[in-house]
């Protein structure tokens, strides 16, 4: 016969939790100041009242216990905000209790006024009272004890049984110590004393019950019965950096390259580059991201404009790594040497850079490992190398690795290459094609550097199908590149948004870039100024990375014919640029670019994933989103709340009507508050429903600072 000891849901079902993976295979994942938002379902048979609360414990074992109040969409929702502040793995569960004292208090208000079983009522009342009084904290770990401690072992059933034991294990642990406990237990026993004294009439009672010191007493010292547990979750805190930053992205090679008499040029190095790292830093950014900085190959090289014809002096690609000079572990010699990089380095976090590397798994024909461990190549049956292809694209200069031959050989080499930048100060390194490897690999390679080094980032350049673009999330990539930069309508960005900041948010860390040597797209051919302002507006805006590709600055908009890509692009040849000259015509948006990156280190709201929220306007190119930050996770105190209207048409004004929901601004609907352009500096008084004007030409984003209305 079938007993409560074969179910599975426990006395009150406590379901959905998030944030989590699917499957729960890997944990979730968030960074030190992350507003997190917790969430489960959660309900009981009948109308009786339940109370659900949030117990996070952080990897040092301090825990937290938040109050998960229902969402109020009739789906039995509830949901906590929580801030982690702490890197390492935490864990947490959902505890859902019968909450006596809301049901009685909902009852008692309808029965008390209509003179039903009113003293009956204030009979239960006073007693609720006496074990409030009576009542002790929770026990920090005691409910976790009948679920499994990390995901990927059995999980046992779950029965009505189990959920007795974690209440009875609860009730009998040590009382945590409140300093406030003594004033609240008289308060309570005062209150059921005058509950039961029948002398006084019962509405004079119950108002003595409602008094703001006794409810909130009761708030404190709860009574909790029928504890259900949910199973126990993991929660990676990563550093901040792993999914907050403003990268740009340079060559080394061509800042302070000279192109020379004869035409032929003299190659920019590491000590001409860290002459630009001011100007960066004074862009406000955070990364500077380099491409492969190591010997290139000279079989097959590709000439400019991904040619099969180069010339002498024609520098190649730097994906096609590996010479006569080194591999993956030697610097280009004409950059300099290691210890010329590690003075690069060194000079960046001088400035408050973080140098982001390179990570290209492939080889050039002349590279080292093709003749010390062709067994990591394909060999084709005429005897040849198979080169990378992707039809109709050819990489003629490029071996991809296979990694069916010799596994455990390749993954000892990539750590070994990896420790060794990690040694010269690299803590961040950019994947390319990291879909074009197996998943395992990552999985592999991503923790066992970490293990051995606990802050490293890596960014997953993956362009592929969303499958392994996930997948490469889920198994340790702390950041992603996305689909931004084909995202370009209103209804493509609110789709979108709403997608990056959704549940997936738990293990996709997206990086906005609004253009790469690769991708210059259509958009920004044809949209010229307005275009190149109102895509970087949204993409340090609406998510907590965001990235550029230096001359984006410039507006270098020509594509190389029937390409989305930069013509004379500098991935095959050297490009000079004049930044000084740009600055003394006006013809650069760096000051735009470093208004943006200001208003993102002033504003930690913008910093947040999870805290984004589309809103509507009557324009089917003005696009509106908002994002906030509760003021008791800043260090103000008050309220950050970044709203951002933009016009996504770089060929037009627009004029229209925006609709907030003022809630999801901390406002209450039809209030007033003041909207300060951070752009322009103009304040407006807005509500809920307000006129915008945006011309493409003058400005194209609003990006402004909701503030409370002067009284």
């Amino acid at each position: 016969m079938a007993t409560q000891m074969d179910v599975l849901s426990g006395r009150i079902p406590v379901l959905d939790l998030a944030p989590q993976q699917p499957g729960d295979r890997f944990p979730a994942k968030a960074v030190v100041g992350d507003v997190v938002p917790f969430s489960a379902v959660a309900f009981r048979e009948g109308h009786d009242r339940i109370g659900v609360t949030l117990v996070l414990r952080s990897p040092s074992g301090k825990e937290q216990r938040h109050s998960m109040p229902p969402v109020g969409d009739g789906f039995d929702r509830h949901r906590a905000l929580a801030q982690v502040d702490e890197q390492g793995e935490w864990t947490w569960h959902v505890e859902a209790w019968a909450d006596e004292w809301a049901t009685w208090h909902h009852n008692a208000e309808i029965k008390i006024a209509a003179d039903i079983d009113a003293e009956l009522m204030a009979t239960i009342g006073a007693q609720l009272l006496v074990r409030a009084a009576d009542e002790t904290a929770p026990a920090p770990a005691s409910a976790q004890a009948a679920a499994p401690a990390r995901s990927g072992a059995p999980k046992p059933a779950r029965s009505a049984s189990t959920a007795a034991r974690s209440t009875a294990s609860a009730a009998s642990a040590a009382p945590a110590v409140d300093p406030a406990a003594a004033d609240d237990a008289a308060t309570l026993r005062r209150a059921a004393e005058r509950l039961a004294d029948r002398s006084t009439p019962v509405l004079e009672r119950w108002a003595a019950v409602n008094a703001p010191d006794v409810l909130a007493a009761v708030d404190r010292r709860r009574p909790r019965s029928l504890v259900t547990a949910s199973e126990t979750l993991r929660l990676r805190v990563e550093r901040t950096r792993a999914a907050v930053g403003a990268w740009y992205e340079l060559f080394p090679r061509s800042e302070g390259a000279v192109r020379n008499d004869d035409g032929t040029w003299t190659s920019g190095t590491f000590r001409t580059a860290a002459e630009r790292l001011p100007a960066v830093k004074e862009m406000g950014f955070d990364v500077v991201y380099l491409p492969p900085v190591h010997p290139i190959g000279e079989v097959n090289r590709k000439g400019p404009n991904n040619t099969l014809t180069p010339q002498p002096g024609d520098p190649g690609s730097p994906w096609a790594i590996g010479s006569k000079h080194g591999g993956h572990d030697t610097i280009h010699p004409d950059l300099g040497t290691v210890a010329d990089f590690r003075a690069f380095v060194g000079r960046a976090g001088e400035l408050g850079l973080e140098v982001a590397m390179d990570l290209a798994l492939q080889a050039a024909p002349d590279h080292p490992w093709v003749t010390e461990h062709p067994e990591w190549f394909t060999t084709l049956p005429d005897g040849t190398i198979a080169f990378a292809e992707n039809p109709p694209k050819k990489y003629q200069d490029i071996y991809p690795v296979n990694f069916d031959n010799d596994p455990e050989g390749i993954v000892a080499e990539v750590l070994r290459i990896l420790d060794q930048w990690i040694g010269c100060g690299v803590r961040i390194f950019r994947v390319d094609n990291p879909h074009t490897k197996p998943l395992w690999f990552w999985e592999l390679v991503i923790r066992e550097t970490n293990a051995r080094h606990g802050d490293i980032v890596f960014l997953a350049e993956a362009f592929t199908r969303p499958a392994m673009m996930q997948a490469l999330g889920k198994v340790g990539f702390q950041q992603s590149y996305t689909y931004f930069a084909w995202r370009n309508t209103k209804a493509e960005l609110e789709e979108y948004l709403r997608e990056v900041t959704g549940p997936q948010a738990a293990w996709f860390k997206p990086a906005f870039w609004v253009n790469t040597p690769d991708i210059l797209t259509e958009y920004l051919q044809f949209g010229g100024v307005p275009a190149f302002k109102v895509r970087a507006a949204i993409a340090a805006t609406a998510v907590p990375t965001w990235g550029m590709y230096a001359g984006y600055e410039l507006i270098e908009d020509v594509a190389r014919p029937g390409a989305e890509e930069a013509i004379d692009n500098e991935k095959y040849e050297y490009k000079a640029r004049d930044w000084e000259r740009a600055a003394r015509n006006g013809t650069t948006i760096a000051p735009y670019i470093a208004r943006l990156n200001e208003i993102r280190a002033q504003h930690p709201a913008i910093r947040q994933l999870w805290a984004l929220d589309v809103h509507w306007s009557d324009d089917d190119s003005v696009l509106v989103y908002s994002k906030r930050v509760e003021g008791r996770f800043t260090e103000s105190g008050e309220d950050d709340v970044i709203l951002v209207v933009a016009n996504v048409d770089p060929h037009s004004a627009r004029e229209t009507t925006v609709h907030l929901d003022l809630t999801k601004l901390g406002l209450q609907p039809g209030e007033q508050f003041e909207a300060h352009d951070l752009i322009t500096g103009q304040t407006w008084t807005w509500s809920d429903h307000d006129f915008v004007r945006l011309d493409a030409f003058v400005e194209p984003a609003h990006i402004i600072h909701v503030r409370k209305a002067s009284a």
